[in-house]
C-alpha cells in the first residue's frame, strides 16, 4: 500500500481540487448549519476588527485635533464595547469548529475501523499494523484540519481582509492601490513551493509510520527484545526513523518559511511607502492625522491574514496528505465484503466435508493439493503430520478467512460460501495454540464468546474449563485484568480463558489448533480435562504435533503435502505401519532420547 500513496498524486481521485470538493460535500454539507453559526461569529469579529482600526484614527483626531475629551470618553467605551463583541465572538466560532471538527474526526475514525473489519487476513498479512495506526489517527485529523482551513481562511482571514481593506481604501485609495502591489510576488513564490511541501509531507507520513511500527513491535516483543540483549539494535533503529523524520521536518521548516524573508521585506517597503506618502499628505497638505492612522493600523492587520491566505495553499496541500492517506484505506474494495443478505447457515448434525480442495497464498505455491476429508457429527476428528502440511490452512478456510479456489467445504451438505459469514462463524468455536485476550478483564474475556452473557454462565463456563478456582485465589476475581494480550496471566490459565470463551458459545463445531503445544505436563493435563467438556457431543477438529494427545480421537487424518494421505484410528494406523506409525515411532525415539529430570531429594 504505501507504493499506493506515493502514486497517489497522479489518481484523479486524490488530486488536491477533488479531495477538497469531496469533504465540503460529504463531510462538511453535514453540518451546514453550525457552519452558518460560525461564519457568522467570523463576520461580527472581523468587522469589530475593521471598526477598531477606523477608531484610532478618530480617537487620534478628537485628541489632538479637537481636544474633545467627552469625544475621547465615548469612543473609549465604544472601544470597549467592540473587542467585548469580538472576544465574545471569536469565542463561539472556536468552539463550534471544535465541536464540528471532532465529531468529523470521530465520524472518520469509524469509518475506518468500520473498513478495516471488513477486511481478509490477506489483505492484514500484507501490512504492518502501525499502518493502520497512522492512517487512523493522522488521516481523521488530517480531514478536519483541511475543512478548518477552508472555513477559517474564508470566515475569519478573507472577511477581515475585506473589512480592513475597506477601511485603507476609504481613507487613502491611492496608497491602498499600491499597498495591493506586493501581493502577486508572493503568491508567484508560494506557488512554487507547494509541490515540494507536498513531498516532504508524504515522506514524514511513511517516517511517522516507521516509528510506530518499530516502537509497537518492541513493546509487543519485550520478553524476546530482553531475552535477546536487543536494547541497543532496536534503539538504532528507532533513532534511524525518529532523526529520519526529524530531517524531513526541518526540510519541511526551511522550505515552508523560504518566502517570509521577500514576503517580509516586500510588505517592509509597502509600509515605509504608507508612512513616507501619508506623512507628506498630514504635513503638506493638512490632511487628518487621523486618517494617516486609520490606514497604517488597517494596513499592519491586513498584512497577517493576507499572509496566512498566501499560504493557505501550502498549509492545504501539507494536510491533504493525511486526507489521501485516510480515503485511500475507505475507497478500497473490502476483501471481505458484507454478505449478510446471503442465507445464513443452519447446522443440524455438524457433518464437516472437504471434498477436492485447492488453494495457495502465493501463486506458485500450492498449499492444499486435492484436500479430502470428513468429520463425523459428535466426534474428535484429528488431523497430524509434518509442519507446513496444510493443516492450519484448512481451519483458515473452513472459518472462511480465505476462500477455496478449487473443491468445497460443506457444512450438513451446506457450501459454505453459499451462506453469510457471520452465521457460519458463529457456529464455530476456536481454541489456538497462540491464545489472544483482550485488554480488560478475565469475565469481559470469557464473555466475548457470548455478548451479554449473565453472570452464572460467565462462572458456569469457568469451572467446566477448569478456571474457576484459579480466578478465584486473585484478590479481584473475575474482575482481575488479563493485561495487554493476557500477559498478566500464565500459559495455562490463558489457555483455560481461552476455553471458557470457547465453551460459552456453545457452538456445534469446534476447532483446536495445537491448544496444548505450549504447555507444561500439569497444565497441559488440565488444560485437556477441560476441553473435554469443550468438545462433548460436538463435532471436533484438532491438529496436534504431539501424537498422544490425540490418540483416543475417533479418526485421525494424515496430512501431507496438501493431501490427506492415511486416515483411521490410532490403532490402525500403528498397524498399517505407514505414516502415521513412522511420526508415532519418531516421537517416541525422541522422548526416550531426553535425559531424565532429577527427582527432588526427600529432607
Amino acid at each position: 500500500m504505501n507504493d499506493q500513496i506515493l502514486q497517489s498524486a497522479d489518481d484523479p481521485r486524490y488530486r488536491a481540487t477533488v479531495l477538497i470538493k469531496r469533504l465540503l460535500t460529504e463531510q462538511g454539507v453535514v453540518h451546514w448549519k453550525k457552519y452558518t453559526v460560525a461564519f457568522l461569529l467570523m463576520a461580527i469579529s472581523a468587522g469589530c476588527t475593521a471598526l477598531s482600526t477606523h477608531l484610532i484614527g478618530e480617537v487620534i483626531n478628537q485628541t489632538y485635533v479637537d481636544k474633545n475629551v467627552p469625544g475621547i470618553l465615548f469612543l473609549s467605551w465604544i472601544t470597549v464595547g467592540l473587542f467585548f463583541v469580538k472576544g465574545i465572538a471569536t469565542y463561539g466560532h472556536t468552539v463550534m469548529l471544535s465541536y464540528i471538527g471532532n465529531r468529523i474526526i470521530a465520524n472518520n475514525q469509524r469509518a475506518v475501523f468500520s473498513k478495516l473489519l471488513h477486511e481478509g487476513l490477506k489483505f492484514f498479512s500484507e501490512r504492518h499494523s502501525s499502518e493502520f495506526i497512522a492512517r487512523l489517527s493522522t488521516g481523521a485529523a488530517a480531514a478536519t484540519q483541511v475543512i478548518n482551513l477552508l472555513v477559517m481562511s474564508v470566515g475569519r482571514d478573507l472577511l477581515t481582509l475585506i473589512g480592513l481593506v475597506i477601511v485603507m481604501v476609504v481613507k487613502e485609495p491611492v496608497m491602498s492601490f499600491f499597498a495591493f502591489v506586493v501581493a502577486p510576488p508572493a503568491f508567484i513564490i508560494l506557488r512554487k513551493l507547494v509541490r515540494r511541501i507536498y513531498a516532504i509531507a508524504r515522506t514524514q507520513f511513511h517516517g511517522g509510520t516507521r516509528i510506530l511500527e518499530t516502537l509497537q513491535e518492541t513493546l509487543t516483543g519485550i520478553r524476546i527484545v530482553k531475552a535477546f540483549t536487543l536494547e541497543e539494535t532496536m534503539r538504532e533503529r528507532f533513532d534511524r526513523n525518529v532523526a529520519a523524520v526529524e530531517y524531513e521536518a526541518n526540510k519541511m521548516a526551511r522550505i515552508g518559511s523560504r518566502a517570509s524573508p521577500l514576503m517580509e521585506t516586500l510588505g517592509g517597503c509597502a509600509i515605509a511607502l504608507a508612512v513616507a506618502y501619508t506623512g507628506y499628505r498630514v504635513i503638506d497638505t493638512g490632511a487628518d492625522p487621523g486618517q494617516f492612522i486609520s490606514f497604517l493600523a488597517a494596513f499592519l492587520l491586513a498584512y497577517e491574514p493576507a499572509k496566512r491566505l498566501a499560504r493557505l495553499n501550502i498549509e492545504l496541500n501539507s494536510a491533504l496528505v493525511g486526507v489521501r492517506v485516510l480515503f485511500e484505506v475507505i475507497d478500497s474494495p473490502p476483501t471481505e465484503p458484507s454478505d449478510l443478505n446471503m442465507p445464513p447457515l443452519k447446522v443440524e448434525k455438524a457433518r464437516l466435508t472437504l471434498d477436492d480442495v485447492y488453494f495457495h497464498y502465493r501463486a506458485d505455491e500450492n498449499i492444499l493439493r486435492g484436500m479430502s476429508f470428513v468429520a463425523e457429527p459428535g466426534q474428535l476428528t484429528a488431523l497430524v503430520g509434518p509442519s507446513g502440511g496444510g493443516k492450519s490452512t484448512v481451519f483458515s478456510l473452513i472459518m472462511r478467512f480465505y476462500d477455496t479456489e478449487r473443491g468445497k467445504v460443506t457444512i450438513d451438505g451446506h457450501d459454505i460460501s453459499g451462506v453469510s459469514r457471520h452465521s457460519l462463524r458463529q457456529s464455530i468455536a476456536y481454541v489456538g495454540q497462540d491464545v489472544f485476550l483482550f485488554r480488560g478483564t478475565v469475565r469481559e474475556n470469557i464473555a466475548f464468546g457470548k455478548p451479554g452473557a449473565s453472570e452464572d454462565e460467565i462462572v458456569a463456563a469457568a469451572k467446566a474449563a477448569y478456571a474457576h478456582d484459579f480466578i478465584m485465589t486473585f484478590p479481584r476475581g473475575y474482575d482481575t485484568p488479563v493485561g495487554e494480550h493476557g500477559l498478566q496471566l500464565s500459559g495455562g490459565q490463558r489457555q483455560r480463558v481461552a476455553i471458557a470463551r470457547a465453551l460459552i458459545k456453545n457452538a456445534p463445531i469446534i476447532l483446536l489448533d495445537e491448544a496444548t503445544a505450549a504447555l507444561d505436563s500439569e497444565s497441559e493435563l488440565q488444560v485437556r480435562e477441560a476441553m473435554e467438556h469443550l468438545c462433548q457431543g460436538k463435532t471436533t477438529l484438532a491438529i496436534a504435533h504431539r501424537l498422544h494427545t490425540i490418540s483416543h480421537a475417533d479418526r485421525i487424518y494424515v496430512i501431507e503435502d496438501g493431501r490427506a494421505v492415511e486416515s483411521g484410528r490410532h490403532d490402525e494406523l500403528l498397524d498399517k505401519d505407514g505414516r502415521y506409525a513412522a511420526f508415532y515411532r519418531l516421537q517416541l525415539k525422541q522422548q526416550e532420547a531426553r535425559p531424565p529430570v532429577a527427582a527432588p531429594a526427600l529432607s
